[in-house]
Parts: structure tokens; C-alpha cells; sequence
């Protein structure tokens, strides 16, 4: 589905991407994680088609500079952490931008491209938020609507730029259950740009951690989340436990706090 081989790319004389080798299958979801201006966010430019490189980016054998806009806004939708999103309009009719690819110049939504959109935004949760204005919705609200409108596109490629940066727990968890369901169902293969390590190894098949523009580990989050990578990429000492359930990984920071009051043992253990 997708391939990326020895990818460079960025902004003017600046170079971002030194390198990069990724590859999503259908049905499968690939988390890209790494610290701040590692790249993440450029490579998921480049894969949308917002961005020159060099090197090569393929879905399913074309390259992605050799596609044209509506084509490629047919097969790949982007869901970023803030997305411009216009005042004054409804979040259904939001959503229903997500159908404008599939239309010919002029032409008018028809009743197959409502239901598209009933049932993407049912599947996100946000139905029952159509007839309200998008500007009037909260920073989670407008998210789901956001991914509903990408949903809306039928694409065979989502790219998610910290898709849950603005969603509680419960939705967070939701989102990927979500993604995880979409890519079993419907053969979608995901490419997520996740900050929560351990909530990218909940769902990931796959994935790539990034530092200095490179992809400097990558496989399954058991091989790819292991206390020392984490601590050369990110400088922080973690420790990494496994789910009771699941057996994947959970990383938790290897800190002690000293809040400086004594808990209820400490301090029965003062008064003896």
C-alpha cells in the first residue's frame, strides 16, 4: 500500500527528513513517534502532497508527486491536531466537505453522500452535534467532527497528526478503537503521529520512532519500546512494564517525586 524509500524533504534550505524508510500495509496501523521537530509532522506533509522531496513515496505503486490533487484527496485523508475549520457553518456540513473530492465541479451532494456522512460521524460519535455551529463545539468535539470528515472521504490512507491531542480518556481510547475497527473492516491502512507512547502500543501494529529526521528504530512496540531507545532518543529514563492483558507495552517514567509531605505510614511511623 504505502512505501516510502530514502526520503528527504524540507523547507527551504533547511532539511528535515535525512533518509526516511516506512512502509503501511491495508489493515494495518503504523504509529510514528518521536520527540518534538523530529520530522513527524513533515512526513505526513509529504505524504499528503503538500510538500516537495526527494527519494520515493509510493501508494500502491504511484508516487505521490505524480498524483494529482483531487486524485490523491480521493485515497488519502489528513486529520492535523488543528485543523482551520470555516465559522458559521454546521458540523454536518463540515463533515459533509469530506464528499467533495467525489464530486464533479458544481455538482451538488446527493443523498448517497448524506448517508456516507451520517454513518461517519454516527461511527465517531458526534451525530447528535449536526445541527450545531462548528465554532460553538468544544476542542473535542470539533476533533470528532474533523475525523468524520475525513472518514467521509472513503480513503484507502489516514493520516493522523496527534488525532487525540484534544480528546479526554474515553475518547482517546475510542479514536483508536475506532481506527483499529476501520482498518479490520474496511482495509484502511493508518499512519499516526502519536505523543502517548503507551496509548501508540495499545493499538499500533507497527512502530517508527523518529529523532534527527531519521527513522532510528522501528518494528512491533515490544521491539521498538525498550527502556534504553527511549532514553537515547527522549533523555528520560523510563521504565517499561507489560499490560496485565495484553502483555504490550507500558512506559512510565523511572522518577521519583519528593513532594515533601509524609504520607499516612510516614506519619504514624513519626509518632512511635
Amino acid at each position: 500500500m504505502l512505501s516510502v524509500r530514502a526520503l528527504h524533504a524540507g523547507y527551504a534550505a533547511r532539511t528535515v527528513l535525512r533518509g526516511v524508510d516506512l512502509a503501511a500495509a491495508r489493515g494495518e496501523i503504523v504509529a510514528v513517534i518521536g520527540p518534538n521537530g523530529c520530522g513527524k509532522t513533515t512526513l505526513l506533509r509529504v505524504l499528503s502532497g503538500g510538500l516537495r522531496y526527494e527519494g520515493s513515496a509510493t501508494i500502491d505503486g504511484t508516487e505521490v508527486r505524480a498524483s494529482g490533487a483531487a486524485s490523491l484527496a480521493r485515497r488519502v485523508a489528513v486529520v492535523s491536531q488543528s485543523a482551520a475549520l470555516p465559522e458559521r457553518f454546521s458540523a454536518f456540513e463540515v463533515a459533509l466537505m469530506g464528499r467533495t473530492p467525489h464530486l464533479r465541479l458544481l455538482q451538488s451532494e446527493g443523498s448517497g453522500d448524506v448517508r456516507i456522512v451520517r454513518a461517519a460521524m454516527e461511527r465517531t460519535g458526534c451525530w447528535e452535534l449536526r445541527d450545531r455551529p462548528i465554532d460553538a463545539l468544544s476542542g473535542g468535539e470539533r476533533q470528532r467532527v474533523v475525523i468524520a470528515r475525513a472518514l467521509a472521504q472513503e480513503p484507502d490512507l489516514l493520516l493522523l497528526d496527534e488525532p487525540t491531542s484534544h480528546l479526554d480518556v474515553q475518547h482517546q481510547v475510542g479514536t483508536f478503537r475506532l481506527m483499529a475497527e476501520l482498518c479490520r473492516d474496511q482495509q484502511l491502512a493508518v499512519v499516526a503521529v502519536v505523543h502517548d507512547l503507551t496509548l501508540a502500543a495499545m493499538f499500533a501494529d507497527r512502530m517508527a520512532l523518529m529523532s534527527g529526521g531519521r527513522i532510528v528504530a522501528a518494528g512491533t512496540p515490544a521491539a521498538v519500546l525498550t527502556p534504553r531507545t527511549i532514553e537515547q532518543v527522549y533523555g528520560l529514563a523510563v521504565r517499561v512494564l507489560a499490560h496485565p492483558a495484553t502483555g504490550r507495552p507500558v512506559v512510565v517514567p523511572d522518577v521519583t517525586i519528593d513532594t515533601g509531605i509524609a504520607g499516612p505510614l510516614e506519619q504514624a511511623g513519626a509518632t512511635r
